[in-house]
């Protein structure tokens, strides 16, 4: 081969190593961005999501109700808004009360149960979804079922008569409804009702509900599938 041709093969060789040097490099790391922004984004959402707290005997809760789409790991809860594909969960998920992102600003998010026992943790580093018994020592602290209502209620955004409600315990439980398990929403501005880490059976699970015309605090049982509020106490 004449020297001539060895240098054009050699140059042409060059060019093919540069454009992919440069071409295929910049694919990798515009493709390794977008992976490191959405993985930031998913660990920011919990760590952006401040809560104001409150002291309540020996025990620390969130002032305010859940509001991450992510678990603690960072893997994506999914929001479902179809009432069927909500009807038919056998996995962690949320929604907006009516799937309205306003409802969302002052009642945060509803969850079914199987997010609230999904191993890679629904509550934020540092806090717990609260068993029925942490819930029960809550209660006592206050006086007991039937006087503990009032002192975690909100005295705003529940309906009349919103009996006992005085937030002397700085709680400030929201009427923020319930999502049913046909998916149906209901119960705004009349029930608060949060989940519990207790499971009562394959399909139930423990909450613990306010209603705007008594004073009290109930523990009820619900099916896993319905969408209900969470709140967090502080880890010890």
């Amino acid at each position: 081969m004449p020297m001539t041709q060895s240098y054009k093969v050699l140059y042409t060789f060059l060019i093919v190593v540069l454009f992919c040097s440069f071409g295929c490099g910049n694919s990798t790391r515009k493709s390794d961005d977008k992976t490191t922004q959405q993985s930031d984004k998913k660990s920011i959402e919990q760590v952006d999501n401040t809560y104001k707290t409150v002291k309540i005997g020996t025990q620390e809760w969130m002032a305010e109700n859940l509001n991450v789409s992510n678990y603690r790991n960072g893997d994506d809860i999914p929001q479902v808004q179809d009432k069927n594909a909500w009807a038919n969960l056998t996995s962690g998920a949320w929604c907006y009360y009516e799937n309205k992102s306003e409802n969302g600003k002052i009642y945060g998010k509803l969850y079914n149960w199987y997010a609230v026992n999904d191993p890679r943790g629904l509550a934020p580093k540092g806090w717990h979804i609260p068993s029925d018994a942490e819930w029960a020592i809550l209660t006592d602290h206050l006086g007991g079922r039937f006087e503990a209502g009032g002192k975690l209620k909100a005295t705003k955004l529940w309906k009349n008569p919103n009996a006992g409600a005085s937030n002397s315990s700085g709680f400030t439980a929201l009427p923020a409804g319930l999502r049913y398990v046909n998916g149906d929403f209901t119960y705004l501005g009349t029930y608060g009702c949060f989940w519990t880490s207790s499971e009562e059976n394959n399909f139930n699970a423990v909450n613990r509900t306010l209603y705007y015309v008594i004073s009290d605090i109930v523990s009820l049982s619900d099916y896993k599938i319905d969408g209900l509020s969470c709140r967090c106490v502080k880890d010890y």
